[in-house]
């Protein structure tokens, strides 16, 4: 098992910074791949931005490039999303999951946090 909790949500005004951080914990050896998904009201779950520990590799989907950065704490066991220039188009309950190869599709994803609310106004 593998235990995940968000923090760092918040509300914040159009054009603000926050910083979400997701701590791992249990058997963490068999995930490489950490992600943050969001779901706003209505919608669908969405890929944010995933992080390869093996290979520091990233990926972000085309809504944040450029805006939102991925980083990690090895020590700490922890994945950072930073989120920055925030629009209120990004107001969501964000998640953070862990999986084993790098994938925008939730379903590559094992476990799961509970999730932490962003909101943005305008």
């Amino acid at each position: 098992q593998v235990q995940l909790v968000e923090s760092g949500g918040g509300l914040v005004q159009a054009g603000g910074s926050l910083r979400l951080s997701c701590a791992a914990s249990g058997r963490t050896f068999r995930t490489d791949v950490m992600g943050w998904f969001r779901q706003a009201p209505g919608k669908e779950r969405e890929f944010v931005a995933a992080f390869m520990w093996s290979s520091s590799n990233t990926d972000y989907a085309d809504s944040v490039k450029g805006r939102f950065t991925i980083s990690r704490n090895n020590a700490k066991s922890t994945v950072y999303l930073r989120m920055n220039s925030l629009k209120p188009e990004d107001t969501a309950v964000y998640y953070c999951a862990t999986g084993s190869t790098m994938s925008r599709n939730r379903n590559g994803y094992n476990y799961w946090g509970q999730g932490t609310q962003v909101t943005v106004s305008s």
